[in-house]
């Protein structure tokens, strides 16, 4: 057994592939095996989390992901716990699998309750086991029996800590969110840790979308079988490796970048010189070998002087063929005319906010997007948020559309635009054509402030400048795309708690990798 960490990389399974494995599992180890290592699982990780808990209560639902928790507390109570369950089941419309951990834990003498018990507190422990991953994509309409949503509530507002036996129970496995009849209100302060035990196989839910407010620590357990040599659903991103650079490097070894942003209020805009600003500042403390801002707002004749560093050009100036462009960062709609020449000639090109809103209104933009990735050398990475990626994706989608399933929309528009996609949010999805997603693991709710998007664009681009071979443009996209997530919400994930972090501070704290 083992906690995910963020800094290691992890393959992920869909259901299906995950039902397919246990199913072998079973004809490869004999009937009930599998259940009893996953009950011994639960019970090992319980005793860890809560080693002097008074009470440990287990909410079983009426599937195996019930036995699983049946065959925890027989255990737990062998091993001189106080144990009592509360079951939705019954031993006659019960599996052969659950039947027998049933059997186990009557003669464990486990108590049995019809009722939550209302004595638990911090040092105690809760277990749900209710569902697992017994509710797919295709149940996102089913609502809860009333019993059942007793023991939810009871499940997600006690000063116990949570351990959940596969998934939290309302969450869907392959897309990261609840299923709209397991939405609850926000719990509150005084509930207990959060912990998962993921079983057999990892779940990209749990690392996406509501999945990891909901999932709380996870843990893993492959039940003693060998991680499946199949290609992964999906793929946990792992820290990259760092970039050595050699003491005979110079500047131009490094790349040079280009913002393209920033209109001003004279030009009719909302004044978001910041935006390509935070963009440039970003590229210069990642490491980029040079970098140039061509901002469009006129006004805008000098850089903060605590940036000399950054260039200023006009954007007609640039090498557009040599450099790679971040285009977008406040913008406005000044960007829209210069796009068709952008998307033309930029070697490498990331595409941010303003950008976006303006391919997605325009489907002569979007055919150039594409046409892009039929010239080897000239790789694109979009980093639309989930409003922008319903633009993109036209047809009447919406926000809330793409996040009930961030994984299939990055797929889609990625496969929509032939480009690298970066889905922002709560565990941010990077998919190419034809290719695995990954899933980001690092980030926090300290990024949900403006102009930290823009921070990461300017990362990306730098990321992009520092590879050389431009033979692999999309291959060497999608890992800069991977590198530069994971090191934007490293540093989220390691900013002191006292401290706010600001779009500005967050440039500064970037490293080159």
């Amino acid at each position: 057994m083992q906690r995910i960490q963020p800094d290691q990389p992890h393959p992920l399974f869909d259901t299906a592939t995950t039902r397919r494995l246990e199913a072998e599992g079973i004809a490869a180890t004999g009937d009930h095996v599998l259940m009893q290592r996953a009950g011994r699982a639960v019970a090992q990780l319980a005793r860890a989390l809560a080693p002097h808990a008074r009470h440990i209560w287990i909410a079983c639902g009426a599937g195996n992901n019930g036995g699983d928790g049946l065959e925890a507390a027989a255990l737990l109570q062998t091993a001189g716990c106080k144990v009592s369950v509360t079951w939705l089941g019954a031993p006659e419309t019960a599996s052969s699998d659950t039947r027998q951990a049933w059997q186990r834990a009557t003669a464990a003498t486990v108590h049995f309750t019809s009722a939550p018990p209302d004595d638990l507190g911090p040092q105690d422990l809760c277990i749900d086991a209710l569902l697992g991953i017994g509710l797919t994509a295709n149940d996102s309409g089913r609502k809860p029996s009333p019993a059942m949503l007793v023991l939810l509530h009871a499940l997600r507002e006690s000063p116990a800590t949570l351990l959940c036996v596969d998934l939290p129970s309302g969450l869907i496995a392959d897309t990261g969110q609840l299923a709209p009849g397991f939405a609850y209100r926000t719990p509150p302060a005084t509930v207990g840790a959060r912990h998962t035990l993921s079983l057999l196989t990892l779940h990209p839910g749990l690392f996406t979308g509501a999945g990891r407010d909901e999932a709380g620590a996870i843990w893993f357990s492959p039940l003693g079988l060998p991680i499946p040599a199949m290609t992964p659903s999906f793929q946990l991103s792992g820290a990259p490796s760092s970039m050595q650079r050699t003491h005979a490097s110079h500047k131009g070894c490094w790349g040079d970048v280009a913002i393209i942003g920033g209109q001003g209020v004279r030009e009719g805009g909302m004044g978001m010189t910041g935006a390509a600003v935070l963009a440039a500042s970003a590229a210069v403390h990642a490491g980029a070998g040079r970098v140039m801002l061509a901002p469009l707002d006129p006004d805008m004749w000098q850089v903060p002087g605590d940036l000399p560093e950054i260039m200023l050009r006009r954007w007609e100036a640039l090498e557009l063929e040599r450099i790679t462009v971040v285009c977008g960062c406040g913008g406005g709609s000044a960007v829209r005319a210069l796009l068709p020449e952008i998307l033309r000639r930029a070697q490498r090109l990331v595409l941010d906010a303003d950008a976006l809103n303006a391919i997605a209104a325009d489907a002569a933009l979007q055919a150039h997007t594409r046409e892009r990735a039929q010239r080897a050398r000239q790789p694109t990475v979009i980093t639309p948020h989930p409003l922008e990626a319903a633009r993109l994706l036209g047809n009447g989608m919406t926000a809330a559309d793409v996040q009930s399933d961030r994984l299939a929309a990055a797929q889609r528009l990625a496969q929509h635009l032939d480009c690298v996609v970066v889905l922002k949010g709560s565990g941010t999805v990077i998919a190419a054509p034809d290719c695995a997603p990954h899933i980001n693991p690092t980030g926090n709710a300290r990024l949900a402030t403006g102009g930290t998007g823009d921070v990461l664009a300017g990362l990306l681009g730098a990321r992009m400048a520092a590879f050389a071979d431009d033979e692999h443009g999309t291959a060497n996209a999608l890992r800069a795309a991977i590198q530069a997530c994971w090191q934007h919400g490293n540093v989220a994930d390691r900013w002191p708690e006292d401290l706010a972090l600001t779009a500005s501070q967050l440039a500064r704290a970037l490293t080159p990798g």
